[in-house]
């Protein structure tokens, strides 16, 4: 067992490096192409007094002035050396900056993840044992509405009900406004994340809930839900015992594998609150041509990816001992 773990974390680590020097080389490739001028962007609102010469030396000092083979090499030797540089925007060392968003982003996603996973399998659980039902269509008419609604519209509409009308949560931001940090609480933090993190998970329900709703309803029309119902298993029993397990390996490799849709709509949610996260970073690098921080955050999202569908494959290799055969087989 344990050469077996070896092996698959070998193989998945090998993959991981290619992956991020792919990514690398083509996100580096992308921004170069970008008609954003970094340079005015970080001279910002004094563009206007800042000359010729001075604008040769901010582009000399953050190595804009060299080519574009030169400058992705100088990148990566300071990648192996585990230095990702300097923000243009923040000024700051990009792990720092990485490192004060890191958390925010990853309370309000591992929130919205579980929410929409759990939310998710029962209303597909649900419709699939009342198929037909009034229960059915109303659970399969939300899943179809919001799956092909936009989570900026989700959190645009959630501010003004439940922050402009009613008053109950705040706009925007990760704390209130204009409060000392060590003031700041946690009740503070959970309030101005419910909002974002409800968007996210939302619109995350609906996958879940549809694809568990159908392999339910594969299963239980299947020859072996059929015999044990004529062994007199019935309810709560039959559905336990026999069809959680097949239903389980299909969920647990789609809420793994939304990852990279949970990473997404992290990024709108978090522009439409102006919640401090990685997201809202990743589209101020983007917009202001800041390719230090931008690729740093490129290279976060693709190993956050990269982890989910990695926890996927492993998980599923446990629930479903099928493959623990196969792999015994082939030996």
């Amino acid at each position: 067992m344990l050469r077996g773990i070896a092996v698959f974390t070998g193989k998945k680590l090998i993959r991981l490096i290619l992956l991020l020097a792919t990514v690398s080389m083509i996100t580096f490739t992308l921004v170069a192409m970008s008609p954003i001028d970094p340079v005015q962007s970080y001279v910002g609102a004094d563009v206007m007094r800042v000359g010729a010469e001075q604008r040769e030396a901010i582009a000399a000092y953050w190595g804009l002035d060299k080519p574009f083979a030169e400058r992705f090499m100088m990148w990566a030797g300071a990648l192996l050396r585990g230095d990702l540089g300097t923000s243009m925007i923040y000024r700051e060392a990009v792990t720092k900056v990485i490192g004060e968003r890191f958390m925010h982003s990853v309370w309000l996603m591992a929130f919205a993840w579980t929410l929409s996973g759990i939310i998710g399998f029962t209303a597909g659980a649900a419709a699939a044992v009342r198929k037909g039902s009034w229960i059915d269509r109303v659970i399969t008419g939300y899943c179809y509405t919001l799956a092909s609604t936009p989570a900026f519209w989700v959190g645009l509409l959630l501010m003004m009900i439940f922050a402009v009308w009613l008053g109950w949560l705040p706009v925007g931001l990760g704390v209130p406004a204009g409060m000392l940090a060590g003031s700041v609480t946690i009740f503070d933090y959970i309030r101005h994340m419910i909002l974002p993190g409800i968007t996210l998970s939302i619109v995350g329900i609906a996958p879940i809930a549809l694809h568990t709703r159908q392999k339910l309803i594969e299963v239980m029309d299947s020859d072996f839900i059929l015999f044990a119902r004529a062994r007199g298993e019935r309810g709560a029993r039959l559905f336990f015992r026999h069809a959680l397990r097949n239903i389980a390996l299909p969920a647990i490799t789609l809420q793994f594998a939304s990852f990279g849709e949970l990473f997404g709509g992290a990024v709108l949610a978090e522009q439409v609150f102006s919640y401090p996260g990685l997201g809202q970073a990743t589209v101020e690098a983007g917009l202001r041509g800041d390719v230090p921080l931008l690729m740093g955050l490129v290279l976060c999202s693709t190993l956050f990816v990269f982890t989910g569908n990695t926890l996927a494959d492993y998980f599923y290799r446990i629930v479903d001992p099928r493959l623990r055969l196969e792999k015994g087989a082939r030996r």
